[in-house]
């Protein structure tokens, strides 16, 4: 059973970060990404709690992403704060899972994060754009739990 920190190798982890990092500067929207083995059976319910757990509800602007991955039980989901919901459509959210599940398909995990986290960046500049004294309130780092 592989282990949630070994799922991508360092360059793949490196080429994750990088991309949260180049969606931000577009934004002040905050994207994160955690992985963990097992989700219990439920990855929207799961990742909903660690939104909370990972201090994603305090940002100022409420304007936080979560994408969440249970790399053995092969699921996922992606979370948004109030403030998102109150400005975009289905459509946000349907792009960012398309994006990943097209990749995900091919066993491409890297480019389908990749591919959401940049369409989040995109989607979040036109609601929250980044502005002169933006800063950066959440890690950019992958976040995991080993079981």
């Amino acid at each position: 059973m592989p282990k949630a920190r070994d799922f991508f190798t360092a360059e793949q982890q490196q080429q994750i970060v990088h991309a949260i990092k180049q969606a931000e500067l577009k934004t002040s929207g905050e994207i994160r990404v955690h992985l963990e083995e097992k989700s219990g059976g439920d990855a929207y319910g799961r990742a909903v709690k660690l939104f909370s757990s990972l201090k994603m509800d305090k940002i100022e602007l409420h304007n936080g992403v979560l994408i969440y991955l249970a790399v053995v039980d092969r699921q996922f989901a992606i979370i948004g704060d109030s403030g998102i919901h109150a400005k975009v459509r289905q459509e946000f959210w349907d792009s960012m899972k398309e994006a990943m599940v097209s990749h995900f398909r091919n066993e491409d995990f890297t480019g389908g994060l990749i591919a959401a986290i940049t369409s989040a960046g995109e989607q979040l500049q036109q609601y929250f754009p980044r502005s002169s004294d933006d800063k950066n309130e959440m890690t950019d780092e992958i976040s995991f739990k080993d079981a």
